[in-house]
């Protein structure tokens, strides 16, 4: 079975158009959209985590949420930037995230990506130390939340209170989170070494490489890359691979008028500069239900995951955005065997 949740990267703005004024719509808004999605028969509900942006930016408060409000779904990022992150306390909020749901949480973290401000993490008090970069941060700020969610000595006991000594770990702790935790890679390098790791990968519409080959072939690369990795390491779980792609299906007069003129000219893969080295983003499916079947039945990387990201353009609403999950879900699952 192939799951599918949507991604929404959360943007509101007080816009003509935006159906999405403020952070509290944006957030309300997500929860409903959560909810309505479980009952349409998604599997996932994940949301993508930008500081300094009208943007999400603080997750757990919102996972928390939709966790008491639903049974089914999966609830996770995509992703938190690890730049930005105390370990310890990130560790206390995802495990109890995980308790009240009971452990659905799916928890996409990584270097983080281009944004609006520079080195924003520093004004959260994170400086690489000598040495190193801001991504040697980002994987050593990981390695320390892996080593506390897994039960890990952290601290002294303080022998005065309760006799105990040796090192004390955090609290809560969810036992089978540790299986949970996805690494957003954005090549083929990170995507290997997540899988020495032990994490599970999570791959979206960019890759910041380019070798000419199509997007689907470069990230099915990157796919069969990871799972060499994680063989080779010798990880004992079994490792899920996620992809995201941008799916609007047609189905009705709103879907038309905001994208139908779209269909042709994002039906193909584009190669720019982002962050002074040469991207690959990956094209748009846009068009009839029976058209997207054909097309992605095609997509090799998507053929290789075992999760399917859909992003959402969160500023046309819950109802607008209901109704496109639910025909994903209808009319191309079943058609293309995903079920």
């Amino acid at each position: 079975m192939k799951r599918i949740g949507f991604l929404s990267f959360g943007h509101w703005r007080n816009v003509p158009g935006s159906l999405v004024r403020s952070a509290q719509d944006s957030l309300l808004q997500a929860i409903e959209l959560a909810v309505a999605a479980e009952e349409v028969g998604v599997d996932g509900a994940y949301f993508r985590v930008h500081h300094f942006a009208e943007q999400q930016t603080s997750p757990f408060p919102l996972l928390a949420a939709i966790a008491a409000r639903t049974s089914r779904i999966e609830i996770g990022t995509g992703v938190i930037d690890m730049r930005y992150e105390n370990p310890l306390y990130m560790a206390e909020e995802a495990a109890a995230v995980d308790l009240i749901s009971g452990g659905r949480l799916q928890l996409g973290v990584s270097r983080g990506s281009p944004e609006s401000v520079v080195a924003g993490y520093e004004a959260f008090g994170h400086l690489p130390a000598e040495g190193e970069s801001d991504a040697d941060m980002a994987r050593r700020h990981t390695a320390r939340f892996r080593s506390a969610i897994s039960g890990a000595g952290i601290a002294g006991a303080n022998p005065q209170m309760g006799g105990r000594t040796g090192l004390v770990p955090i609290q809560p702790l969810s036992p089978t989170l540790p299986e949970r935790i996805w690494w957003g890679a954005g090549n083929r390098a990170s995507a290997r070494w997540a899988g020495q790791q032990g994490m599970n990968l999570m791959s979206s519409t960019l890759l910041t490489e380019d070798t000419g080959v199509p997007f689907d072939r470069l990230q099915a690369e990157q796919i069969a890359g990871y799972r060499e990795a994680w063989a080779a390491a010798g990880h004992r779980h079994t490792p899920r691979v996620s992809v995201s792609r941008s799916i609007v299906p047609l189905i009705d007069d709103d879907s038309r008028r905001y994208f139908g003129l779209r269909a042709q000219a994002d039906a193909r893969d584009q190669v720019g500069y982002i962050d002074g080295g040469l991207a690959r983003f990956g094209r748009s499916y846009v068009g009839e239900p029976d058209r997207l079947v054909e097309e992605l039945a095609r997509d090799a990387a998507v053929a290789a995951a075992d999760t399917l990201l859909v992003t959402v353009p969160n500023q046309l609403g819950v109802d607008f955005n209901v109704r496109l999950l639910e025909s994903i879900s209808r009319d191309l699952r079943p058609s293309l065997g995903w079920d």
